[in-house]
């Protein structure tokens, strides 16, 4: 028997070859090659790189494989000259194709691809059409173009021609290389599947094959023009089908059969040589099962296989070419992940364990066969039988089959991290990788030296929500796979310790671990004897493993690994609460080196496996949250989230668990985005309402005037620190305002690495607030029993939350409480001696004073806690500030100081000497008098200083500049009518300003004679912070934004005023991005804006 190859492909995207006479797994020559799958047929192999390329390989031959270019030489006799190759307008060209119509010089001839190579140089063909030599220099005559040619010179000849040749030679046998793309037509979208037949037609067998693919948009192409001499076709062309395909199989007959993505199923009737590709579709209902459909179907000479979402095997019966949709179904034992019908319509499989397997007993006459067998064979030069599990063959139904889920939800203990092999997320690998099995333990030997990986190319997937159907089967005689040991706090993104006991090293000796196998061009029938069919313990029995029960051991340089948990998801429809799922974080390295994620959260709903998955490079931000009944909850936000207002929020049962989740994807969300360092001097700050500190790193298509940046694809980056304010400019001074009032400046600008950067010890303070509330009646006086319509006895301010001592705790585990419960008597509105503020009903303005229609009273308790962290950050001493600002300026200024204004905790107005870029602290304060308090300040591009005082009153700074950095004088600005602003921004040539009404104004007529403006006017609502840039680009903090659900309506949606230009200096319009409990932002940079407010990151503590 001559010998024929059966082609696999693992996990890992490399690609084995197994002869049928060797008997030996044999890997690739080229070690580069990575490939998703591959379709064999009769002495070739196509298949689908990582790269999304389709290669070939053609099997070698004693025949070489040539291919013969031709072209003529044309010429015209004229009465001077002789025969030239000036020819007459209406003539062919002067070098052309046998007909003339197309112009075909030397050289235009191209190899098609590196698979070729010439044999020669052009050369003339001295033997005439009849086969007859031409002794003329190969030249025919004739009358005319086009006219019968003939080798002799008549005196009528007035034309002339000679056939010029070349040859050029497949040198490419044997290895599999790259088909070229179509020119000048467009190639198909990436291809997701691919399948060839057609060679063994029933008119012409084995003439050429046809292949079909299918892309990842579901749409059906077919490569036309494969020839022997033109193995590699020449075009592909498009298929219309009526829905989205998922997968699809060629026999090697003309029977055609696809997968749906609901599941269903589509056969191709009218395929002849003539049609190759067919007629029409027919739909053809999928097997019998509960819910998922088909997911895979393999197609023979007069058979049909398929693959239902419980990974079921069935077999379609009276399948022939006068009935290719056949007439029903039988179901057959055992469990795959994938079929594939071979030569002779025998059939392999990848079964759950990964391994390859064989359907034994399959006749003409009983063509479904009698059971499955595993494929040993050997591996390499060893001795050692490579096969699947300990056992053999089996038939019927399987038993023992896997049960329960990989990365289920049940999974309660610490966080396991499972290295996986290179899968295209694009081709449902991931999702094959992560089906609902749960692995199972076998003995494993020592472990052993794990080869390197090779990266392959991740696509993106969008969030949504998938079934998935687990086939529920008893698992009383399989061991469970051992948990993998705890989990240490990661020190890099990619790396993580295991404590696999025992593991096993994933070498050559091991065995891959099988994704794909394709028989199309493995010669192998029911009498074969082979070695490697056969069972190597005919008394035991064969379990199929769970999806990833080979890939749970430890790899050195692998591209693709999974960390794996347990968390709460706040389920974000009603009844809206917690659900306790499973997560999975899968990394992957492309072929260019960029690396990508995906994120998966598992669930159950009525019984039901589901799980949503998130693209790490659509994340925009991470965030920790204050959420009901979960102190460690956090909130991940992407563009579609924020359009939706629906972030994803999980909580981890721990605060560590918390930080190391973070840690690991704000990691992966950088490397996916290529940020890397420091955060660079023109990056935008921000800090949440729980101190967080985040930054943007803008591009200049932020402030495009024709495709700006969207605010809801801006990412943040969490900064280490807490803040209550944040200012910065240009230069890479930042400077920031703690909850206490303690100044910090940031000692990370200009560090060229991470680990470069100055860290501090940094501490902040804030004041946590409970109201306890009463009711007078008349018989006990005022007491804690309220009325059913009044707020809890214990609340927050706001009265719609109950607040007790023992229940109220510090914002997050890295608070600790410093003092104890007291009574607040510095309350504003004034108290009594006990700290009592009365009012006649909740709620109306309390007041000091008890009347005698004042009914209900409340006062407040208070007490401190603090927070000590190592960051990047500096203590500037020692006068506590409340607010800051710092001179907006371009990137390329040059300056010697830069100007810092400060308002002290008593309102007093400081100026900060001796700052620069290189010592952006400073030297010393310099105060600046005023008549009374301030409460917000803020300085422009041009040293325009503005402030807001306590009493409402807005006055600007005259005179100010970097030779006289305090000014000379205040001039008192009128405020807009009837309104109190408590916040404004300076811009280089604007004002903006907001009122305690969350009103945003703008300040018009401002020029450099008349610095102070003439009149207020209106702009918008519901505006918390404002910030303004040194090219007037506006930014806001909203309080809310339109579509926000009730259930999410938290203060602190970041928003970017559109069309903003010297023309119209107030914008058109705003763009509403994400919100996430902003409190403050800076914004302050060439392609940005200044300082602007806080990040909306869940419920703002009480006050």
């Amino acid at each position: 028997m001559s010998s024929s190859l059966l082609w696999a492909v693992d996990v890992y995207g490399k690609v084995y070859s197994l002869s049928t006479t060797r008997g030996r797994w044999e890997r690739d020559e080229d070690t580069l090659l990575e490939l998703k799958r591959v379709t064999a047929g009769q002495r070739c192999s196509w298949g689908i790189g990582c790269d999304h390329h389709v290669y070939l390989n053609i099997d070698p031959g004693e025949v070489p494989i040539r291919y013969r270019e031709e072209t003529y030489e044309n010429q015209r006799w004229n009465p001077v000259d002789g025969f030239t190759d000036v020819l007459l307008p209406t003539d062919r060209w002067a070098w052309s194709d046998l007909t003339g119509v197309t112009a075909q010089p030397l050289h235009s001839f191209l190899l098609p691809s590196n698979s070729w190579e010439w044999e020669g140089d052009w050369y003339v063909d001295q033997v005439c059409a009849g086969g007859d030599p031409i002794e003329t220099g190969g030249w025919e005559y004739a009358v005319d173009f086009p006219a019968n040619f003939s080798r002799e010179k008549k005196w009528n000849s007035c034309v002339c021609r000679r056939r010029w040749i070349r040859d050029r030679i497949y040198k490419a046998r044997g290895s599999w290389t790259k088909i070229p793309l179509d020119h000048p037509k467009q190639p198909p979208l990436p291809l997701s599947d691919v399948s060839c037949g057609g060679w063994e037609m029933s008119d012409q067998p084995g003439r050429y094959h046809f292949l079909w693919g299918v892309s990842q948009q579901g749409q059906v192409w077919f490569r036309s023009g494969i020839l022997p001499q033109v193995p590699e076709g020449q075009c592909w062309e498009q298929v219309e089908a009526p829905r989205e395909v998922a997968q699809i199989s060629a026999g090697p007959g003309d029977l055609l059969w696809a997968v749906l993505w609901d599941g269903q199923l589509l056969v191709r009737t009218g395929i002849c040589l003539d049609s190759p590709t067919g007629s029409s579709w027919v739909v053809v209902d999928s097997p019998p099962v509960k819910e998922g459909g088909t997911i895979h179907v393999a197609v023979g000479v007069s058979v049909v296989w398929a693959v239902t979402k419980d990974y079921k095997v069935w077999f379609r019966r009276g399948v022939n070419s006068h009935n290719p949709c056949g007439s029903g179904w039988i179901s057959i034992g055992g469990e795959m992940m994938m079929v594939d019908v071979g030569l002779n319509d025998q059939v392999w499989g990848v079964g759950e364990d990964r391994g390859l397997y064989f359907r034994k007993g399959v006749t003409p006459s009983e063509p479904s066969g009698r059971g499955w067998i595993p494929v040993s064979a050997q591996w390499g030069h060893s001795k050692e039988m490579v096969q699947p599990s300990a056992g053999c063959e089996f038939g019927g139904q399987v038993t023992n089959a896997s049960h329960g889920s990989v990365l289920t939800c049940e999974d309660s203990g610490d966080t396991e991290l499972l290295l996986l092999t290179t899968i295209p997320p694009s081709d449902s690998f991931i999702s094959s990788l992560v089906a609902d099995r749960e692995p199972l333990r076998t003995p494993t030997p020592s472990p052993k030296k794990p080869p390197q990986g090779k990266d392959s190319e991740a696509t993106p997937a969008p969030m949504c929500n998938v079934d998935l159907d687990a086939a529920q089967s008893p698992q009383g005689e399989a061991s469970s796979l051992g948990r993998a040991g705890d989990v240490g706090p990661p020190t890099s993104v990619a790396t993580y310790p295991l404590g696999l006991e025992p593991s096993l090293g994933l070498g050559e000796e091991d065995g891959p671990v099988w994704a794909w196998i394709s028989g199309g061009g493995c010669d192998v029938d029911h009498t074969a004897q082979m070695t490697w069919l056969r069972p190597a313990d005919p008394c035991s029995t064969v379990f199929i493993y769970p999806v990833l029960s080979m890939c749970t051991r430890p790899m050195l340089h692998c591209s693709v690994w999974v960390r794996k948990g347990s968390m709460r998801w706040w389920r974000d429809w009603k009844p809206y609460r917690w659900v306790d799922v499973g997560v999975a974080l899968e990394q992957s390295t492309n072929v260019n080196g960029k690396r990508d994620a995906i994120f998966f959260i598992y669930f159950t709903q009525y019984d039901e496996k589901k799980y949503l998955h998130v693209f790490i490079s659509d994340v925009t931000v991470l965030v920790p949250v204050l959420k009901e009944n979960s102190h460690h909850a956090f909130a991940v936000y992407t563009s579609d989230s924020t359009k939706q207002r629906w972030p994803l929020i999980l909580a981890a049962q721990t605060e560590k668990d918390m930080a190391d989740w973070l840690s690991l994807l704000a990691g992966c969300c950088c490397e996916a985005r290529g940020i890397r360092g420091t955060p660079s001097r023109q990056a935008l700050w921000s800090v949440t309402s729980k101190g967080d500190v985040m930054v943007h790193e803008p591009s200049p298509c932020l402030e495009a005037p024709a495709h700006t940046l969207p605010c809801d694809m801006m990412f943040w980056l969490q900064v280490p620190g807490h803040l209550r304010c944040v200012e910065s400019n240009s230069l890479g001074v930042v400077w920031g305002i703690g909850y206490d009032g303690t100044a910090w400046v940031y000692s990370g600008s200009g560090s060229a690495a991470e680990e470069e950067r100055v860290l501090h010890t940094q501490t902040d303070e804030r004041t946590v607030y409970i109201y306890e509330n009463q009711r007078w009646n008349p018989m006990t006086g005022y007491t804690d029993k309220l009325l059913p319509t009044d707020r809890f006895p214990w609340s927050d301010d706001n009265g719609f939350t109950e607040c007790t001592k023992s229940t109220t705790h510090p914002p997050s585990p890295q608070w600790s409480w410093v003092t104890e419960w007291a009574v607040d008597l510095a309350f504003s509105g004034g108290t009594d001696r006990e700290g009592w503020q009365y009012a006649a009903d909740f709620p109306v303005t309390f007041h000091g004073n008890k009347s005698l229609k004042d009914f209900v009273r409340r006062r407040r308790w208070v007490r401190k806690c603090k927070i000590t962290l190592t960051a990047p950050w500096q203590e500037v001493l020692p006068i506590p500030l409340s607010d800051i600002t710092v001179l907006p300026c371009l990137a390329q200024s040059s300056m010697e100081q830069v100007s810092v204004w400060g308002l002290s905790d008593k309102g007093d107005v400081l100026c900060r000497l001796g700052v620069t870029p290189q010592n952006p602290a400073g030297s010393s304060w310099l105060h600046v008098g005023t008549d009374q308090p301030f409460k917000s300040i803020s300085i422009g591009g041009g040293h325009q200083v503005w402030a807001i005082a306590r009493d409402r009153a807005v006055f600007y700074r005259g005179s100010v500049s970097a030779r006289n950095p305090a000014g000379e004088c205040w001039y008192h600005i009128p405020s807009p009518p009837k309104q109190s602003l408590r916040q404004l921004s300076v811009g280089r040539t604007s004002v903006y300003a907001v009122d305690e009404n969350s009103n945003l104004w703008y300040r018009q007529g401002l020029t450099p004679s008349y610095p102070q403006g003439s009149a207020w006017e209106l702009l918008s609502n519901n505006v918390t912070k404002v910030s303004v840039g040194p090219l007037d680009q506006v930014w806001v903090i909203a309080d809310w934004v339109p579509g926000c659900p009730s259930e999410l309506s938290v203060p602190g949606a970041v928003c970017h005023r559109l069309g903003v230009g010297p023309m119209q200096p107030k914008g058109q319009s705003w763009d509403y991005g994400i919100g996430v409990s902003h409190y403050q932002l800076g914004v302050d940079f060439d392609v940005c804006s200044k300082d602007i407010g806080r990040f909306p990151n869940g419920t703002v503590f009480p006050k």
